[in-house]
Formats: structure tokens, sequence, C-alpha cells
């Protein structure tokens, strides 16, 4: 079975009603004022009018009580947390209704022990490119270091995914990957993604 996607970083509305139509399983919105793909004015009552996708509000060491008036206020689905947040930061979301997404930039110095605090709390791990800029830098990471990993909470890989690499993930023997995220290599601009790349790519993961 092939991994679900996420499409991440939108901004635009015309951008995210095209992404929509893609029937991705989720969308990202970021909620990071130091991200690019930042939705800043965004209309709260139009996103939550929006269906037939998993809307995901990602945020970075945000107050807690911001996350959940977000969750509210754009009717989220999910909400994937970035920054430095504990377990127990995570555990207070957890009468929101909502996924958990926990976010962990890798590299060849990251500790694997850091996530066992999370496995019973969280609902997914996401392994991105290891930065300051909390993602969306289009570096991959190398895949090898998920051997890493000996948990069982799945996870969505992140980090450098583009249409000339997606295969090899689709190839990654790892009954724990749950989902692909797709965000900076699939853009004309920062928070606008090319609608005809994504569909090509998303043919090509559905003909595998």
């Amino acid at each position: 079975m092939n991994p679900k996607i996420k499409i991440c970083g939108l901004k635009q509305p015309d951008n995210i009603r095209e992404v929509i139509a893609l029937q991705p399983d989720y969308i990202g919105l970021i909620f990071y004022p130091g991200s690019r793909r930042f939705i800043d004015q965004l209309d709260a009552d139009w996103v939550m009018g929006l269906h037939g996708t998993k809307k995901t509000g990602i945020f970075v060491d945000a107050a807690i009580h911001e996350v959940k008036t977000a969750i509210q206020r754009y009717g989220f689905q999910a909400v994937q947390l970035h920054g430095a947040e504990a377990p127990a930061y995570c555990a207070t979301l957890a009468d929101c209704g909502v996924e958990i997404i926990k976010a962990f930039g890798i590299n060849e110095r990251f500790d694997w022990t850091i996530v066992r605090g999370y496995e019973t709390i969280v609902d997914y791990f996401l392994f991105d490119t290891q930065s300051t800029q909390h993602g969306g830098t289009g570096k991959r990471f190398d895949w090898t270091l998920l051997a890493g990993y000996t948990g069982n909470t799945p996870f969505f890989l992140s980090g450098g995914i583009g249409a000339e690499n997606i295969a090899d993930a689709l190839r990654l023997d790892d009954s724990r990957l749950y989902a692909l995220d797709l965000n900076s290599r699939f853009e004309t601009a920062p928070g606008v993604k090319d609608i005809a790349l994504l569909r090509n790519t998303l043919q090509t993961i559905n003909d595998e």
C-alpha cells in the first residue's frame, strides 16, 4: 500500500483549492511567522469551510492556548508540532479531537532516544531534515539514518522529497512509513504549489 500524501506550506486560497482538488490526504498550513510559508492573514472562516482533506495546522513552540484556539477557528483535524514541544505539551492537546504529529529534525547527530517519551502520546512522528528554520529547506536527510528509529509510532517522511526522488521514498522498506510530506520541491514560489508537477507526481505514486 502506498503511503498517504501531505502537501504542506500552503497559503494562497486559489492555490489551496487547486491542491485540494488533487485529493491529498492532508494539507498543511504554517502558523510560524518565521516561515516564508506563514499563512499570515488567511481567513479562518474560509479555511473552516474547506473539505475533502485533513487540514493540519503547523506550529513551532506556540503557546498552548494559541494552538487550541486555532484548532477551533480553522477547523483543523490535525496539528503538527515542529519545535521543542515537550511530551507534556503534546499531551495537553489530547482532548482536542485532533491527530497530533510531532516533528523532529534528523541529522547524523540526532539522538533517537528522544522520541521514546512521545511514543504513547502522539499519533505520528514526522522526520524532517534538521535545520534552524524548522523545515522547508528542500534538502533531503540521509534516509539510512531511519535505521536508528526502533519505535512503533508511524511516521511522516519529510525533507527534500521531490519528483526526482519520490520513487526512492516509495521503495523504503519500513512498515511504519505512514505518509510522505511534499513541500518546497513542488513550488513555483514559497507557499505556491506547482499544480501540474503535483498532479504528475501523484499519478506516478498511484501507478506504483
